[in-house]
């Protein structure tokens, strides 16, 4: 089948169930979304709706001259962690790679690692007067494309889904899931761990219907969580929560990136980055179809709106019924879903903008800012205004 007639046929025969709210999130509260911004090779369409009271996900999308930046940060434990890396960690991004004329792994893994420095000596100036900010994490998910490269950068379990056309079968498209899944749930991360700390038999435990680091958190990987890297941010039993029946004399939670990159390539389409939010509830396969099948204006929308409803599918109850749980209630139906959908227009790729495009933070309806992602000398030449961008 042609894939316009199999969008038309899909949409129509789409449940009244997953039809797609307004932009400012009417159908469902407290979603957000833009539905179709300009990036420096594509457009891309953005998402959010939180699931806890105070949302922990935190999202930034910054078109710039020669690249585009994505940053998906969930948050556990509070936003502080997730809000810092949000805040931060381009910046120090665009820095390094200003002084090295360049984006490539190092950059990124040094990034990463001057955003955690600067997180860790806020924690140590404020641990006195607020103990609870040892406790602040922050997975953290980054994509950038940069001449021509796509490159992905990952602590935690936030997820980077390509979505590519199959070569022998056009028609059809192909799920490449980029990251690795940080994450204590993951036998290969479990034995990962009890490799890399074997005089700790407690660093996996099954507690609360799930396996977590020390009992306590599921996350193997994250930005910030002091207390599970620092005996000094040591919480006490005042927080029982957090507290360490056994100190560590190690970290038990790394903060090293794992970091890929891809040529992109012709019959590559677009790139999911979501928060785990969105994978619990949905599957790579599926969210790459749903991509593929709709429109592109407002298909991060769309993808929450497919997520929501499965999550009210699970609790056997109806989407209309979960829209009314209350703010308090609604973490025990569904998480912080953050999700940015980045596509890749190939004509695009080798052309220089002579106008960087505007930052896009998802839940926050400040007054757009130019983008900061430029990185080389602007060249003559083969130049054109993001504006005009088709």
């Amino acid at each position: 089948m042609y894939r316009w007639v199999e969008k038309i046929v899909l949409a129509c025969c789409e449940p009244l169930s997953r039809s797609l709210p307004s932009s400012r999130g009417e159908d469902y509260p407290s979603l957000w979304s833009k539905d179709l911004e300009k990036h420096s090779c594509g457009k891309f369409s953005f998402a959010t709706v939180s699931g806890n009271p105070v949302c922990e996900d935190y999202g930034l999308v910054e078109p710039g001259r020669q690249g585009t930046f994505v940053g998906i940060y969930d948050g556990h434990g509070g936003p502080q962690a997730s809000r810092f890396a949000c805040d931060n960690l381009s910046r120090h991004l665009i820095r390094l790679a200003q002084e090295r004329r360049t984006i490539d792994e190092e950059v990124l893994t040094n990034a990463f690692a001057a955003t955690e420095q600067a997180f860790l000596h806020l924690v140590r100036e404020r641990f006195d007067d607020d103990p609870l900010i040892a406790s602040k994490g922050s997975c953290c998910l980054v994509g950038v494309i940069w001449n021509g490269t796509l490159y992905v950068a990952n602590l935690g379990d936030s997820r980077a889904v390509l979505g590519h056309d199959h070569i022998e079968r056009p028609n059809r498209i192909v799920a490449v899931q980029l990251t690795n899944d940080h994450n204590a749930s993951n036998v290969a991360i479990r034995n990962e761990l009890t490799a890399l700390h074997p005089d700790d038999p407690n660093i996996v435990v099954y507690e609360r219907n799930a396996w977590r680091v020390r009992g306590i958190i599921q996350v193997t990987r994250a930005l910030g969580d002091a207390y599970l890297k620092n005996k000094d941010f040591a919480l006490s039993t005042s927080y029982p929560k957090f507290h360490l029946k056994v100190p560590i004399t190690r970290p038990v939670v790394r903060d090293d990136p794992e970091i890929s990159s891809r040529n992109l390539q012709a019959v590559d389409r677009f790139v999911i980055f979501a928060s785990d939010g969105l994978w619990e509830l949905l599957t790579n396969e599926k969210a790459v179809e749903i991509v593929n099948t709709y429109p592109k204006k407002g298909i991060a929308r769309r993808l929450l709106v497919s997520a929501l409803d499965e999550a009210a599918r699970v609790k056997k109850i109806k989407y209309d019924e979960l829209k009314k749980i209350g703010r308090n209630e609604r973490r025990n139906f569904h998480d912080d879903l953050t999700v940015v959908v980045l596509f890749i227009d190939h004509n695009m790729l080798n052309r220089r903008l002579s106008v960087p495009g505007m930052t896009v933070r998802g839940f926050v309806n400040a007054a757009p800012q130019r983008s900061t992602f430029n990185i080389a000398q602007q060249q003559p030449g083969n130049e054109e205004e993001l504006g005009d961008m088709p």
